[in-house]
């Protein structure tokens, strides 16, 4: 890729398409997650999951275990439920592995009562090792999100460290310039560096230079 192809801006038909081939993927996404037998959610520090259970379950029937890189919750008697496919199923329960490792000491589990049928959920809190990295899926066999279009809000990114904080803004940058197929901070600090020569050096022919 020469310095003349980096420069060229997308056309309105390539915006158009991209924007289109996302809507399309995010829409796919959606409707992988809204399969999943609970709801989950996530910051750059830890992960949330809610699993519904039925109203008359209690504390003492549930068996939650939690290790550094698994997770069960089932209901005493019944057995373990990875996926789900059909809303008939009554007891709805999780039994994987994580994509990542967690800090077992931090995590923790609640049995709450809700308004929303079945009436009940098992809240599962997940403390990363890894406060650096976004998970695609809680367990492995479930399917994935798309970790580069993940944008944490303000207030996450404001309770990071100086240098991790500033990391995460470039990752998001990047994955931003990428979609709107402009370049990364890296791709740009080096076409600046190639122009400034260019500028010192009118002489050379640098039409047929790569910048990667």
């Amino acid at each position: 890729m020469s310095s003349t192809d980096l420069e060229q801006d997308p056309t309105p038909k390539d915006i158009a398409q991209r924007e289109l081939e996302e809507k399309e993927r995010k829409a796919k996404e959606d409707a992988e997650q809204a399969q999943l037998p609970y709801k989950w959610t996530q910051t750059i520090r830890d992960v949330d999951v809610t699993i519904p259970v039925p109203a008359n379950i209690k504390g003492r029937d549930l068996d939650v275990v939690l290790t550094k890189t698994k997770i069960k919750v089932a209901i005493k008697g019944q057995e373990a439920l990875i996926e789900v496919s059909t809303a008939l199923v009554l007891w709805v329960l999780m039994d994987g592995d994580f994509p990542h490792p967690i800090i077992v000491d931090e995590s923790s589990w609640t049995l709450e009562t809700t308004s929303q049928p079945p009436g009940k959920e098992v809240s599962v809190h997940l403390d990363k090792v890894n406060k650096m990295e976004w998970w695609a899926h809680v367990v492995t066999t479930a399917p994935k999100i798309d970790v580069s279009k993940i944008t944490p809000e303000n207030s996450s990114l404001s309770d990071l460290d100086g240098e991790t904080r500033a990391m995460v803004e470039k990752m998001m940058y990047d994955q931003r310039q990428k979609e709107m197929g402009g370049l990364t901070s890296d791709e740009q600090r080096k076409m600046d560096i190639l122009k400034k020569f260019q500028a010192e050096h009118p002489e050379m022919d640098f039409s047929n230079a790569k910048i990667g």
